[in-house]
């Protein structure tokens, strides 16, 4: 998920870790921001959201039931190595005993990683069987995409990444589009967009 600070990706994030909790799976979601409260309060109005939209019955034991599979840990992007990183995710997979199903990686600074670096977290997902989905913050010059909507600074990642979303506002929502999935790197549109006062995802 790309675009310009403050659009809305970490929100993004906190739907896509939610609907895996909600599927009974677990999540670690890794946070490179100094504070981690505020992805705290995020899962929270995201699920009293739905629990509204879906007048969930017993709201607070499903909350109970999903919070006990999802885990937040934090880093400090500047201070540790990609191998640090994924040696502290696997021994909370390992001696945590907390099998997870997918790993957020929120706020990753890709001006700060390597080719390298994504490739090994790539590897270490399929070696663990995990899906994995980044936030990035797009900090180089104008222009940030090139003519088919791809962001310049993502381009030397791509063999990396399977799937790439960017955001941008329009009109009063934001808009999902996808650049690059599994099978084409050509432009289309989602149909899908974002409230920014709700953070709820919604269909055109």
């Amino acid at each position: 998920l790309a675009s310009r600070k403050g659009v809305g990706k970490t929100a993004c994030l906190v739907h896509i870790g939610t609907d895996q909790l909600f599927r009974e799976k677990h999540v670690i979601h890794v946070s490179f921001s100094s504070r981690v409260d505020h992805i705290v309060s995020w899962y929270e109005d995201i699920f009293k959201e739905i629990s509204k939209k879906r007048e969930l019955e017993d709201a607070l034991d499903i909350h109970n039931d999903i919070v006990k599979n999802r885990v937040i840990m934090n880093f400090n992007q500047d201070g540790i190595s990609t191998d640090q990183i994924l040696r502290s995710i696997s021994a909370m997979i390992t001696d945590g005993h907390f099998a997870a199903d997918q790993i957020l990686f929120d706020g990753f600074d890709f001006s700060q990683a390597s080719a390298e670096d994504v490739a090994k977290i790539k590897t270490f997902a399929g070696e663990h069987k995990l899906e994995v989905w980044f936030s990035a913050s797009l900090r180089g010059d104008e222009p940030c995409f090139d003519e088919k909507g791809y962001p310049n600074e993502l381009k030397g990642f791509s063999e990396s990444l399977d799937v790439v979303i960017t955001l941008a506002y329009e009109g009063d929502h934001v808009k999902l589009r996808a650049v690059k999935d599994r099978t084409s790197e050509e432009l289309h549109d989602m149909h899908l967009m974002l409230d920014p006062k709700t953070l709820l995802i919604a269909r055109e």
